[in-house]
């Protein structure tokens, strides 16, 4: 049966790497996927999954219209699709969760979702919260803060290196932009 995953993380955790590693193994194996990313994060490219230590693959771009369910159904009439995988989850609307949960439920075809769980402001992203209240599975993929704790919180920092603490909810970045970092050290640099 197949079921909806959320794999989640801070920054800099291998989200991206994990989704192209597994992806890889369905395809090695003679099993079609689909793979969606987020219109919005063109830090490589638009319409492609990029790790950081190289990794990347074409995929499907969504935005806040996209309708997934449509695209997955029509493009899996003439594929023996085995998975969806689905990166930058966060960026989903709380109605296309709901297109994967029916992806899942009437097209017998797993999803893998993979994302960030909180903002910079330490607050969780819709498609994120969405995710953890519908999804069958849901994982921690973890990375370390700068003291070697867990990191579970992603610190949005300007061009020397300080916490930004406002300004809008979405602004794409990598390490230049945001820092991965437990909770104690992420509210003493927001705090501060």
């Amino acid at each position: 049966m197949a079921k909806l995953y959320f794999n989640y993380a801070a920054m800099n955790a291998g989200k991206s790497t994990t989704l192209l590693q597994a992806s890889f193994n369905y395809r090695e194996r003679g099993m079609d996927t689909i793979e969606f990313t987020a219109k919005i994060d063109d830090r490589v490219e638009a319409g492609v999954i990029a790790s950081r230590i190289g990794l990347r693959k074409e995929a499907h771009v969504f935005d806040g219209e996209t309708d997934l369910f449509s695209i997955v159904e029509t493009e899996s009439a003439g594929l023996t699709a085995a998975c969806v995988f689905l990166d930058e989850a966060q960026f989903l609307t709380p109605l296309q969760v709901m297109q994967l949960t029916r992806i899942v439920d009437e097209l017998d075809i797993p999803v893998i979702c993979y994302g960030l769980r909180t903002d910079f402001m330490g607050d969780l992203f819709d498609g994120s919260a969405r995710l953890l209240a519908v999804a069958d599975e849901i994982r921690e993929l973890k990375t370390i803060c700068k003291c070697g704790r867990k990191a579970t919180m992603n610190l949005r920092i300007d061009s020397q290196g300080n916490a930004v603490t406002s300004g809008k909810k979405i602004e794409i970045g990598g390490n230049d932009r945001y820092v991965p970092l437990c909770r104690k050290h992420f509210y003493q640099a927001f705090n501060s």
